[in-house]
């Protein structure tokens, strides 16, 4: 008898007929000799309607009041959905977030998982009901009166709620019912011959979701990469399979404490095989990267770290890394590519790269901040940053790097890191680009002129933690030039339009200090492929910029991590941009996919 968890969105029980449909499938499911927990959000659009109702009382309702309001609209579900399995003769019991045991922090409207006490679900499955649990809430301590609050977990809450109890109860499977079949190499409603993916890997889904992709959230994506917990993504109006998310083994000593503030950072890793080539003052327009990392494939170089920086004037800095055995091979094929476009070229051999990795590294403020500041403290300077959704790197001066690993163990507390070298990391077996997106979600803040010394990095980025401001791409210049007779280089950082303004007044302070200058950039995306079979194919990069350039769309920004290559683009030009490159890696399916209203 296998123990499966099943999570129904709002879509899939927004009307009585579906509510009735979702009942069979429960009903047929049990049929099939398993056990079962059910958790449902909200009927269709009735939390926004609890918001509106909310928003025409008060103009700022209380966040404690708006989760005992929003918390109702799952508790209707889950009884409507009860009383439909009674009706198939199907025993089964609805039960709250507190009834079931989770227990988060005291954070109203966004509140993170502490633990979960199953022991009152198990007790309801051994009696052979289903149990149908209220999703996107919990239930948490308050200091100041030693009762009990109602929590709610925010945006993808059910899907949250979902894997944590299946991680909770070392259940079999986690069914993730939605509008599409599955996951798909894109958005369908922006690209309809979008392709159904069979697997992905957990660490390419959470790069993908982090993106805006909304099948999955991606805190629940890191329950299930976190506790091994299978994951199925399906339909919730066919029978077809759907698609699996393959998480790494549940590891024997991760505890169910802490189960979504546990460590962030589990790995630190240093690559001692990195040669650093920069390409300064090139031409800012369509096809100058296309030409050049199309370029390296030719030459066969394998291109691991690329960074486009902000543009200044008509002219744009972009620096690369490499294997040291591809170095004399880069450095011969940008020579002649700056002889065509001018510019001018910098390598350096004596360089590495280090690491660290976990999950939800970026979404979290302060991770990537505490990386610099442990760096900086030992007086490393930082040459080169990349940030993805699991990953944070840095590339350094080689004579640091034992000072640095020495550093970053101590500050995330990991006994030992992995030594590696580009050429270690082949996963040849997987297919370069998994899927394609896109973020609309975008505003780019740029710190102008910032000091050339170590702790600078880690001062910026900081402050912006310290006010709980998460940022996505970070990006330093290559390009070191002398102001007020100090050593400087630009740093710029992608983050939510919301957050930009708010950044640049957190910033001002170290900015007037420093003489430093910001500059604020709203009208941006970001189209960006992920996939974990692009390491050591040469020509991914390439294949990407210049499709982009062909349809003349000039490319703000590069950055890009080891299964991540991301572009920032104008925002007038996001869709094409994503059709274009969606296209270019032929990662078209046979059929149009249709999402339901």
């Amino acid at each position: 008898m296998a123990l499966i968890v099943q999570k129904y969105g709002g879509t899939s029980v927004g009307s009585v007929e579906r509510i009735k449909a979702v009942a069979q499938r429960i009903t047929q499911t049990v049929a099939d000799g398993n056990q079962v927990v059910v958790v449902v959000s909200a009927m269709g659009h009735s939390t926004d309607e609890l918001l509106k109702l909310a928003n025409a009382i008060s103009a700022n309702p209380s966040r404690r009041e708006l989760d005992m309001l929003l918390a109702t609209g799952e508790q209707v579900s889950i009884a409507l959905l009860s009383m439909a399995l009674h009706e198939q003769n199907c025993e089964a019991i609805s039960m709250t977030g507190a009834q079931v045991g989770i227990i988060t922090e005291a954070h109203h409207s966004r509140a993170r998982i502490l633990e979960i006490d199953p022991q009152r679900l198990q007790s309801q499955l051994d009696a052979g009901r289903v149990v149908v649990v209220a999703g996107f809430q919990g239930i948490a301590s308050s200091d100041r009166t030693a009762l009990t609050e109602i929590t709610t977990l925010g945006r993808g809450g059910s899907d949250t709620s979902a894997v944590a109890l299946a991680a909770a109860l070392n259940a079999d499977c986690c069914e993730i019912y939605t509008d599409v079949p599955g996951i798909l190499t894109t958005d369908p409603r922006l690209v309809p011959e979008a392709h159904l993916l069979e697997e992905i890997t957990c660490d390419e889904m959470l790069e993908l979701a982090s993106l805006g992709a909304s099948v999955l959230h991606p805190r629940a994506v890191e329950i299930a990469r976190n506790y091994g917990v299978r994951l199925v993504v399906r339909s919730s109006w066919t029978q077809e399979p759907g698609t699996g998310v393959v998480a790494p083994p549940r590891r024997s000593d991760r505890s169910l404490q802490g189960l979504e503030i546990g460590r962030s950072v589990d790995g630190i890793a240093l690559d001692t095989d990195q040669a650093k080539v920069a390409l300064l003052h090139v031409p800012d327009r369509p096809g100058i990267a296309a030409s050049l990392f199309g370029e390296m494939a030719q030459r066969g170089v394998n291109v691991d770290l690329i960074i486009q920086s902000i543009h200044e004037g008509n002219s744009n800095d972009i620096s690369f890394t490499v294997s040291q055995a591809d170095l004399e091979k880069a450095e011969a094929g940008t020579t002649q590519l700056l002889t065509d476009l001018g510019g001018e070229q910098q390598s350096e051999a004596a360089v590495a790269k280090v690491s660290i990795s976990g999950v939800g590294i970026v979404g979290r403020p302060g991770i990537a901040a505490q990386m610099f500041s442990a760096l900086a403290q030992n007086g490393i300077n930082i040459q080169m940053i990349s940030t993805s959704e699991v990953k944070v790197s840095c590339v350094i001066a080689a004579a640091d790097q034992e000072r640095a690993i020495a550093a970053l163990q101590e500050s995330f507390e990991i006994e030992e890191a992995i030594a590696s070298t580009s050429a270690e990391t082949c996963t040849t077996d997987l297919p370069a680009v998994r899927g394609v997106a896109l973020d609309r979600d975008q505003a780019r803040l740029a710190i102008l002129n910032v000091p050339d010394l170590p702790g600078m990095a880690a001062t910026i980025f900081q402050i912006l933690a310290d006010r709980q401001i998460s940022v996505d791409m970070i990006v330093q210049s290559q390009r070191c030039r002398i102001h007020n007779g100090q050593p400087c280089r630009d740093i710029a950082c992608t983050l939510p339009p919301a957050d930009a303004e708010l950044a640049a007044a957190a910033l001002q302070a170290f900015a007037d200090q420093h003489g430093c200058s910001l500059e604020i950039q709203t009208e941006i995306a970001k189209v960006s492929i992920v996939g974990s079979g692009m390491v050591q194919q040469p020509g991914v990069a390439a294949q990407m910029f210049a499709a982009l350039a062909n349809h003349g769309i000039n490319i703000h920004m590069i950055a890009t991590s080891e299964i991540k290559v991301s572009c920032i683009v104008d925002a007038s030009q996001a869709v094409e941009a994503l059709q274009t490159v969606h296209a270019a890696f032929d990662l078209a399916g046979d059929r149009r996919i249709e999402v339901p209203a």
